[in-house]
């Protein structure tokens, strides 16, 4: 017997909504030179930051997700009921398991959905927005939830100054869903990874290796550990080679992009990638100075802050980038379809 296989018709996925969930308060850099020996002057000169969002004792990961999520399915005017896949990218899980993204599913009442978290550290929300559109693209789906959601100040030492003034918390969702005729959405993308970095940037402990015991907790091993120099080489080189392979790919230049939405991580490492480009200042966006380092939530929180600020309007070419521990790297070129 012999099944006739329908063509399968070719599906584009573009980002039909955008929300996002910052906690009000407010650590500055005059609170940490009350903490730890640094100063204001030395923060911002460094890597670009005045201030980070921090949630209150007892909100996680998950609370900031469902926030974010909410914002974006009001905007399209969607149920949660109608959301078919929730994947979030994070670093900082409520817990080991259940995944976040079942908690997620839960509180927003997504009945019917299934999902998953991704773990690609800075690269997360990146990678997390390729999966959700490759789902929607091969026709198994049509809306797919992505998420970027860290409570990074559960995993910071306060008392270690080389990182406590870089993260904050936060958190941001879109809406995946199929492209209309003449609309391009999601066009190409460019990811990798190099796993000899991983302990430029990590945390040792807590997992299978290293579980949770006195001798881990007593050594620091639940925080944060980072080679600054080491990280800042690899990200500099990498998110210029990764926007360079998928702008050369397709045969556009800086003057043809509509805005730069890079990874926060450190003012200098936005503005090196951006003179590499040749892009003008007026193309890249930087919000560090307001949110700090986010991880997984900083891409959505810089299309949001570029469309607050109209840098970013539909039927722009939008080049977005990012470097996280592993080392994971990832860049993608979208057509703004909102």
């Amino acid at each position: 017997m012999t099944l006739a296989v329908r063509p399968r018709v070719p599906v584009r996925a573009k980002i039909s909504a955008l929300g996002t969930w910052t906690p009000p308060r407010l650590l500055t850099n005059a609170d940490l030179e009350k903490m730890v020996e640094t100063s204001d002057e030395w923060i911002t000169s460094r890597v670009g930051i005045k201030e980070r969002h921090i949630v209150e004792p007892g909100m996680a990961t998950s609370h900031m997700a469902v926030e974010a999520a909410k914002q974006c399915l009001a905007q399209r005017a969607i149920d949660p009921t109608e959301v078919e896949v929730i994947i979030v990218g994070t670093v900082t899980p409520d817990m080991l398991f259940p995944a976040t993204a079942c908690l997620v599913q839960d509180r927003l009442g997504a009945k019917g959905a299934w999902g998953f978290d991704l773990s690609a550290a800075c690269s997360g929300f990146v990678y997390a927005l390729q999966t959700g559109c490759k789902l929607v693209e091969s026709g198994a789906q049509k809306k797919v939830l992505v998420i970027g959601s860290d409570t990074m100040s559960s995993i910071i030492d306060y008392t270690d100054r080389a990182t406590c003034v870089l993260f904050g918390d936060g958190a941001g969702a879109v809406l995946i869903e199929p492209a209309q005729d003449g609309e391009l959405g999601m066009i190409d993308f460019h990811h990798e990874i190099d796993g000899s970095g991983a302990c430029a940037l990590y945390m040792p402990g807590g997992g299978s290796l290293n579980p949770p015991s006195h001798e881990t907790v007593d050594k620091k091993m639940h925080y944060v550990h980072q080679d600054g120099q080491a990280v800042y080489k690899f990200a500099v080189r990498k998110m210029v080679e990764a926007t360079e392979t998928v702008m050369s790919r397709n045969g556009i230049t800086g003057a043809d992009l509509g805005c730069f939405i890079s990874h926060q991580a450190n003012r200098r490492i936005i503005t090196a990638t951006a003179d590499r480009l040749g892009l003008p200042e007026e193309k890249v966006v930087i919000n560090i100075d307001r949110f700090g380092n986010t991880t997984c939530a900083t891409i959505p929180l810089a299309m949001e802050t570029a469309r607050q600020e109209g840098r970013l309007k539909k039927g722009d070419l939008v080049l977005i980038a990012s470097v996280g521990a592993g080392f994971t790297v990832g860049a993608a070129l979208v057509r703004w379809e909102i």
